[in-house]
């Protein structure tokens, strides 16, 4: 047997409520990370580890990106930027059914500055309709240059396959 066996850690980065916590819970196949319509919950980055047949990732769901209101929210803010550089692969979430705005500007610069692969993903494609899809994709395309883009949809499943196989 002379098959190589890969390990890495992986941060799911992006703005509240796009899905990084969900989409970590159905990775795994369980509940490890809270999820809810409420922006700020994961206030801490959440660990799991997933398994694959000739690998090993260590996800890191970060605190979703926003501009700070508080001492709390800097604190925030600080945790997810320390992350990314923690890691081996970074992960970049957005919500098809959200405008590409300027959290997701703001997020794409910083990750300018990285060395690391950055994949996107497309959550909550089940939202919306093929060609409002087609669309999103062109907008995030022309934005960075992602090493890959998946669509996604954590609730569904779909897709997510795609991405655990990469």
């Amino acid at each position: 047997m002379n098959e190589e066996f890969y390990s890495g850690f992986v941060a799911f980065v992006g703005r509240p409520n796009v899905g990084k916590s969900t989409i970590l819970n159905a990775v795994l196949g369980q509940k490890i990370s809270i999820v809810s319509r409420h922006a700020q919950t994961t206030r801490n980055k959440i660990t799991g580890i997933w398994n694959g047949d000739h690998c090993q990732a260590v996800f890191l769901d970060t605190p979703g990106v926003h501009k700070p209101q508080n001492k709390l929210g800097e604190v925030i803010r600080k945790t997810t930027i320390d992350a990314l550089g923690e890691v081996d692969i970074i992960v970049f979430i957005c919500a098809c059914d959200d405008p590409l705005g300027a959290g997701d500007r703001y997020i794409a610069e910083l990750l300018q500055k990285k060395k690391t692969p950055v994949f996107l993903l497309l959550n909550k494609i089940d939202l919306i309709s093929r060609e409002a899809l087609i669309k999103k994709l062109a907008q995030y395309n022309s934005l960075y240059p992602f090493r890959e883009i998946i669509p996604v949809s954590a609730k569904t499943g779909e897709n997510l396959t795609v991405f655990t196989d990469l």
